[in-house]
């Protein structure tokens, strides 16, 4: 089960959980192409280790366990895998 970013992170982009994450599995980074072009982060649901590191740190409780994703934010599962092409 890997965590996943929903709704809250757009817009914010906040880097706390990129500090956070033990495998460097979240992205885009602050100085990739990408982070300009999208509006929130995504986490790569083949390289998470599911440790939970990020969670805490996220000041929008915007990450979740993908068991434990809201209803109303389910596509985001989705996009956070389309987004590393999986």
């Amino acid at each position: 089960m890997a965590y996943v970013i929903a709704e809250p992170c757009i817009g914010t982009k906040d880097h706390a959980c990129v500090d956070a994450c033990p495998v460097d599995c979240i992205h885009p980074k602050k100085d990739s192409d990408k982070f300009e072009a999208v509006d929130q982060l995504f986490i790569d649901p083949v390289e998470c280790i599911d440790c939970g590191a990020c969670v805490p740190v996220c000041p929008v409780s915007a990450i979740f366990a993908a068991d434990d994703l809201p209803d109303k934010w389910k596509e985001y599962t989705e996009k956070n895998a389309k987004y590393f092409g999986r």
